[in-house]
Order: structure tokens, then C-alpha cells, then sequence
């Protein structure tokens, strides 16, 4: 089963991705050219991660796993709470975090794409 340093590890390997609390104290926010992909509490007994997800895809995944669940504090439209209680096969939960940062990267401004382009290259 994944473990919080696994997701952070993950997401920070990521181009372009600062790991912020812009909230509170306990909320780890990745981003990806200043836009969120990620949001993970480090303080909650029970590990969980907020993605981005297209809408389709979201309510199918709701459908499908119950630790699944709308985005807590964020547009339930486009966003997923997951919840990481080895009932999601980890693969899914990375393949989930991929999902959000390349939405986010498609939604980016042509510049904020050239500057990430850019930061491939180095």
C-alpha cells in the first residue's frame, strides 16, 4: 500500500511541480507551473489525496470504489477525493496523479507550456 512519502516522492519528481501550503499548515499542495494537481492533508489519521479528474472519468471511478469519493473543499465537478486504504490498487492511484497533473498541464497558458517545455530540456 502506498505511504505518504510515496506521493510526495511521486508528485515532486514531476517537471515543473513546487510542493506549497498555501491553506494551513497541514495541507501539501503540488503544483505544476503555480496550478494545483494535488492536494494532500498530513495530518488526517486516515491518508487521502484530492485530484483533478475529467468529469466522466470521475464519476465512473465514484461508481467503481467506494474510497472514491467527490473532491472535500474542492469543485466536485472536477476534482476527487481518494482515499488510500488499500482498496484502490496502487497503480490506479499513481495512473490518478498522472491523470491531474496532465489535465493541469493542458490547461496551462501557450507560456507557462514554452516554460515547461523548457525545464524538460534542462
Amino acid at each position: 500500500m502506498i505511504h505518504i512519502e510515496n506521493i510526495v516522492e511521486y508528485c515532486s519528481s514531476k517537471k515543473g511541480v513546487e510542493e506549497t501550503f498555501p491553506f494551513d499548515q497541514v495541507t501539501l499542495v503540488f503544483k505544476v507551473m503555480g496550478k494545483m494537481f494535488c492536494l494532500l492533508p498530513t495530518d488526517s489519521e486516515q491518508l487521502s489525496i484530492n485530484l483533478k479528474c475529467n468529469p466522466e472519468r470521475a464519476i465512473s471511478l465514484r461508481e467503481e470504489y467506494q474510497a472514491i469519493i467527490p473532491g472535500f473543499h474542492m469543485n466536485k465537478k472536477h476534482w476527487n477525493t481518494v482515499k488510500i486504504d488499500g482498496s484502490i490498487p496502487d497503480t490506479l492511484i499513481y495512473e490518478l496523479i498522472d491523470h491531474s497533473y496532465h489535465l493541469v498541464v493542458q490547461s496551462l497558458t501557450k507560456k507557462l507550456k514554452s516554460e515547461l517545455e523548457l525545464l524538460n530540456e534542462s
